[in-house]
């Protein structure tokens, strides 16, 4: 796991060594076991490219990046695993081609030397990489299916930039950057974030998942980004439910014994829930004399401990477990990192677990661990889609069924038939009935914190963002959102926690449920498989972990993850918290009056706790890091 930065201008003054190697520093976290830089006029400009490296796979110095290939064409800066890197080397092999390393860095760079962006699709990993073509002139960039690891960058007239961290973009843009304002509206008012290409910055973008682009070196042409995979979403799998459920098992297990290739220490984070759980059960069957270290966050004394979960599945696979106890005064404490390490707002406390439970990973000789992100996504999880769901049956004029599943559904913990009907016709309206709900819950367009007419002024659009359909297909609507969730929505934001906060503690982090071969398998099922008629989630997963994973555990109603008691730790230091949402902010869409009145009332439990607070200390905390007004110490004390 590494760290990769890259810049071209057409002025080779542009682009200055100091400029190059402040960037890469800001990158020594994501690879602090060694570092490389080169600089190459390419016709009338410069391109330089740097890279930080976490050993992983090869600890030698074959691994050395940036890496040419064996005849000098290509150059490659590369973050991520290639877990089958062994197969696609032993098939390069068997046509000719050599290695001089055991790096998957080698094999990726020979394997586009060898089959061009045909190999994408091959490759069973995480990647964020960009490869110079000396011949063509040319720099290819190129991000996961999934968007498991990073890729920013800023297109400018005569200059092209890209960094795993906006950090590092920030040191080679060499100016201060200013925050975009429709992103920071949909944040702070709506909570949506990391769900398309622009970032809080203005003009720094996400290359987004799937995608890639290409620099032309030589007439400084960049190239709008292209999808070079999609996530299919017809039902064109014909196996009955319980054949489903044993290849689906075959799949997983295949992946968590690709995903355990290592030549440093492995370990687990285990929530207790169904897909950590999996992670770790299958751990112990692919790998039966394997260590398994896990680490858990434990909400002591709170309803949403997981606690007992955990114990079960330590003693279940015998794995040597290590507990992380939080209270508010440890989040007082790290706060200011916490928020400096994610570089950009995000949406609540439990980031702060996930934080916590990587510190004790490293502290206790962990570079590795498997993560159970992305099953959700892929199997519908959370609350089962229930519009979604409904409308497909609607789709199909299966009228009772729709109305069945309603209420079978209903009966779970945490739902009901009202919310299921709410999110049914929200669907059926085409989303038109979503503003109007939102209001009645509480949450308008415009509350009295903003200043909405300086936003409109400057362009911003006051409503939900609207979201992006990757695709729509009558009978198929939770396919279509789980679609929408792994590569658009969603899911990208929860990998963007987990990759900055296992990277600075220079951890790696795996997520075995995401891979392009397991994810189509999976699109491709009846939706009955994926949420059954009585409501259960993930239900062919569920039967695929059967004598895996203890019955107890894939029984399970609920849903926690690493929770944490938020407004607690929030109330705990409320006093601390006024007083830094008292400064001048210097943010004239913000009507800080009504915003420290509304946070008053919900301290004093007059207003119903809402994350907005969590929002309002995020997003203030980073536009004062962004612009170097101050440093907000009264968080640190």
């Amino acid at each position: 796991m590494c760290g990769v930065l890259g810049a071209w201008a057409a002025r080779a003054p542009s682009i200055s060594r100091q400029r190059v190697d402040d960037a890469l520093a800001k990158l020594r976290h994501r690879g602090p076991n060694d570092h490389g830089v080169v600089f190459e006029s390419v016709g009338a400009g410069v391109l330089a490219l740097g890279h930080t490296r976490l050993s992983i796979i090869d600890l030698s110095p074959g691994g050395h990046q940036p890496m040419d290939s064996a005849d000098g064409r290509f150059s490659i800066v590369f973050n991520g695993e290639i877990y089958n890197y062994r197969e696609l080397r032993t098939e390069l092999q068997g046509q000719g081609v050599g290695f001089r390393s055991e790096s998957d860095t080698e094999v990726l760079i020979a394997a586009w030397q060898h089959w061009g962006e045909a190999c994408l699709p091959r490759l069973a990993g995480m990647f964020a990489f960009a490869i110079f073509d000396r011949w063509q002139k040319t720099l290819v960039c190129i991000r996961d299916a999934f968007g498991i690891k990073p890729f920013f960058y800023v297109t400018q007239p005569g200059s092209f930039l890209f960094a795993s961290e906006m950090s590092a973009l920030n040191s080679l843009i060499g100016k201060m950057p200013t925050p975009d304002w429709q992103r920071a509206y949909d944040y702070l008012v709506h909570g949506d974030y990391d769900s398309g290409p622009r970032s809080f910055v203005d003009g720094f973008l996400h290359l987004m998942p799937g995608q890639m682009l290409t620099v032309h070196l030589e007439t400084g042409r960049v190239d709008l980004p292209t999808p070079w995979w999609r996530p299919p979403v017809a039902a064109t799998s014909q196996l009955g439910f319980g054949e489903a459920a044993q290849v689906l098992r075959e799949k997983f297990l295949n992946n968590v014994r690709l995903h355990l290739r290592s030549d440093v220490p492995l370990g687990a984070a285990l929530s207790g829930g169904i897909d950590s759980s999996a992670i770790v059960c299958a751990m112990r069957l692919v790998e039966p004399d394997l260590p398994i270290n896990t680490f858990s966050y434990i909400a002591s004394g709170s309803q949403v401990s997981e606690e007992v979960w955990v114990d079960h599945i330590n003693r279940h696979v015998g794995a040597n477990p290590h507990k992380i106890v939080l209270g508010h005064a440890d989040l007082a404490a790290d706060l200011h990192d916490l928020l400096t390490t994610q570089g950009e707002p995000f949406g609540s406390t439990s980031i702060y677990a996930q934080y916590c439970v990587y510190r004790t990973a490293r502290e206790h000789g962990i570079t590795v661990t498997l993560d159970g992100q992305g099953v959700d996504e892929a199997v519908a999880g959370y609350n089962g889609y229930p519009g979604q769901r409904i409308r497909s049956l609607v789709d199909q004029r299966r009228y009772g069924d729709a109305w069945r599943f309603l209420g079978q559904w209903a009966q779970w913990p945490g739902r009901s038939r009202a919310e299921g009907l709410k999110r049914a016709v929200n669907q059926m309206s085409n989303g038109r009935m979503n503003a109007l709900f939102r209001h009645w819950n509480g949450m308008p367009n415009s509350p009295k914190w903003l200043n909405p007419g300086v936003l409109q002024e400057a362009g911003v659009t006051l409503q939900y963002p609207p979201e992006l359909a990757v695709a729509s297909e009558p009978g198929r609507r939770v396919v279509c959102e789980l679609a929408a969730s792994l590569t658009r929505k969603g899911l990208l934001g929860l990998l963007r926690h987990g990759d900055r906060n296992s990277m600075r503690f220079s951890v790696e982090s795996r997520v075995p449920f995401l891979t392009i071969d397991m994810v189509e398998f999976l699109l491709s099922l009846p939706e009955e498989y994926l949420i059954s008629a009585g409501g259960e989630t993930k239900s062919v997963f569920r039967a695929a972990m059967r004598g895996i994973v203890p019955d107890v555990i894939l029984d399970r109603r609920d849903k926690i993850g690493f929770a944490t008691p938020e407004r607690q730790w929030i109330a705990a230091i409320a006093t601390t918290v006024r007083g830094w949402l008292s400064d001048d902010l210097k943010l004239p869409f913000l009507n800080q009056r009504e915003l420290l009145k509304e946070f008053d009332q919900i301290m004093a439990g007059s207003r119903p706790f809402s994350w907005v607070v969590w929002r309002w200390i995020n997003y203030v905390h980073w536009h004062l890091s962004l612009i170097h007004i101050s440093e907000p110490t009264r968080l640190r004390r």
